[in-house]
């Protein structure tokens, strides 16, 4: 009897195969239920907090810096805290203790994790996208979230919310954030959070920054910006590009000041 024969190709060449198939199979069996594990989700959500606020801690506050812990802007509270995409990580970390927060995550799967780890620093998360070109023509979704944020700051708390649209243009507004400054009467606090030692995603759309810890930070909050409760669709436009060029200019800030001049 032709022994090799019987033990076949694959002990013939010396590899056992796992009983599943490849490791690669394995991990694509094994995959979609991790990523659906809410342990797992947690987990992930706590080392990212807590990578957060090493960076909060490793990175001394600049001279210069907007000083929002000392009540210098409760003038304007309860207020809307506008952001950029890419540009908001570090956000949860620098809000001042004590003082109630609502923001606006986006309801895609990749912000789930944005959402977990935000409450972990005592901020509440409404899910929505409100970031859009036409302030009537909101999806169900971003409407629901927008008046839970109205409601928020109905009693008192801030709310925080990017302002550009997901996956649009970078950097440029959109009307969701105006619709809720000119629904709510309350101004749009344009901020910036920026740090000297970073890493930033070319490739991502919104050219995600990934803030690096031993360094510098500045935090900006740039020209308070009020939406009439009459405004029509001309003054709405004007509102957000008022809007789009505070936050740029307090972006630009931010990072001068980590920076030096330039």
């Amino acid at each position: 009897m032709d022994h090799e024969a019987v033990k076949g190709p694959a002990t013939r060449s010396g590899v056992r195969r796992h009983p599943g198939g490849t490791p690669r199979t394995f991990w694509r069996k094994i995959r979609e239920p991790l990523a659906q594990s809410r342990f797992v989700k947690n987990a992930i959500a706590s080392l990212f907090a807590q990578f957060v606020r090493l960076i909060r801690l490793t990175n001394r506050v600049v001279d210069g810096s907007a000083q929002i812990s000392g009540g210098a802007y409760s003038q304007f509270e309860p207020g809307i805290i506008a952001l950029w995409h890419g540009q908001h990580l570090l956000t949860p970390a620098y809000y001042p203790k004590g003082r109630p927060l609502v923001a606006m995550v986006s309801r895609s799967a990749d912000a789930e994790l944005n959402a977990l780890m935000i409450e972990k620093f005592g901020i509440e998360a409404v899910r929505g996208s409100g970031g859009r070109e036409s302030s009537k023509h909101l999806d169900k979704g971003g409407a629901k979230a927008l008046i839970a944020l109205k409601k928020s700051l109905a009693t008192g708390k801030n709310v925080a919310m990017i302002a550009d649209i997901p996956h649009g243009t970078p950097r440029d507004a959109g009307l969701g954030i105006v619709l809720l400054a000119r629904l709510s009467g309350r101004p749009i606090l344009p901020a910036a959070i920026a740090t000297s030692r970073r890493k930033v995603l070319e490739r991502s759309w919104d050219k995600t920054t990934i803030n690096l810890p031993f360094g510098r930070s500045s935090i900006v909050v740039g020209t308070p910006v009020f939406v009439p409760a009459n405004a029509d669709e001309t003054e709405m436009e004007r509102k957000r590009q008022e809007v789009t060029d505070a936050l740029n200019a307090a972006t630009a800030e931010a990072y001068r000041l980590v920076d030096g001049s330039k």
